[in-house]
């Protein structure tokens, strides 16, 4: 996918300029593969994440700040480092002044990041990875790291006559991380969830299986209404399986990271004894009493539980320690 109006499919090659598809075990085990780019460290990595939600529950808020970071090498979600990179923000549900208003708010006077491109409008269907592949191998100050679609439907076009619902989304899907795939850059597709509820946040997305059965990456954002707080649930192939506990800063129009929806979830006593651990790894009842300023039966009781439950680790002599941290 070039400028030149070439529709073939952008070129993939390996380290020795010609692209490989396949190997003996030997040869596969000696290859020298790169680490996959990150746009958001733990979260986004390269290739295709689908993002799903309820419609209004915060996506676009959420996607506009993570472009923003990117684009200024800043704290995505208020405290994860990101590398600076060119970003490509493809908002076509809004309109110029909708989206001015929500970048003033967000930047709250501060300057534009120079590598943050917006649009409100795109091709459909090839036509439209076109444009993003030309976007990609433009000329920029920062290599290009994080490319948004909102929303799926409004980037997909047709479906040729006659296809099955699940090879359209398979299709649809593919074909936007093939670019992915071919620039080494981060694709978040926003779409939405059904109105049912399942018990597996990938049985909600809206669509077929086809379109979570093609990406690398699935997310899905879940807030009550009236509430500032919400999860993000997280799987895929480069990334652990985990739910994150966010908050909306309204002051802000940003998206925080609280921390895991496990630990967010826990009592208040026993989120302190976490805290304080984090910090005192080691400690006993007293100590903690002490950091804590709650009562030194409260907290021996309370460690207790937490081990028993998993929450904890003890090495049976009076000392706790918090479980090990997952990076993100």
């Amino acid at each position: 996918m070039t400028a030149s109006g070439n529709t073939s499919a952008p070129t993939v090659t390996g380290q020795n300029g010609q692209r490989r598809i396949s190997w003996t075990a030997a040869d596969l085990l000696a290859e020298d593969f790169p680490e996959p780019r990150w746009a958001v460290p733990g979260l986004f990595p390269e290739g295709l994440t689908l993002l799903a939600g309820a419609p209004k529950v915060g996506k676009s808020w959420l996607c506009l700040g993570l472009a923003l970071a990117v684009a200024a090498g800043g704290r995505a979600l208020g405290s994860i480092p990101v590398e600076r990179g060119a970003a490509l923000y493809l908002a076509l549900e809004d309109t110029p002044r909708r989206l001015q208003r929500r970048l003033r708010h967000m930047l709250a006077g501060d300057p534009a990041p120079e590598g943050l491109t917006l649009a409100v409008e795109s091709p459909v269907g090839t036509a439209g990875m076109i444009k993003i592949a030309d976007w990609i191998e433009r000329p920029h100050q920062t290599r290009p790291r994080l490319v948004i679609i909102d929303v799926l439907e409004r980037l997909r076009g047709q479906p040729p006559p006659g296809q099955s619902a699940y090879s359209a989304d398979y299709r649809a899907i593919s074909e936007i991380k093939h670019v992915a795939d071919a620039y080494g850059v981060s694709i978040i597709v926003i779409t939405h969830v059904r109105k049912v509820t399942a018990d597996d946040f990938l049985s909600e997305i809206s669509g077929t299986l086809g379109l979570s059965g093609a990406a690398d990456t699935i997310c899905a954002l879940k807030r009550s209404r009236g509430e500032m707080d919400g999860v993000l649930h997280v799987t895929g192939r480069d990334v652990d399986e985990e739910s994150y506990a966010l908050a909306f800063a309204a002051e802000l129009g940003a998206w925080q990271l609280i921390g895991l929806e496990s630990e967010h979830g826990l009592a208040e006593n026993r989120r302190k004894i976490l805290a304080y651990l984090r910090l005192h790894d080691g400690s006993k009842p007293a100590e903690i009493a002490i950091g804590t300023q709650l009562s030194r039966d409260l907290v021996k009781q309370t460690c207790n539980r937490m081990a028993t439950d998993g929450q904890l680790e003890t090495d049976g002599n009076g000392k706790y320690f918090a479980p090990p941290a997952k990076e993100i």
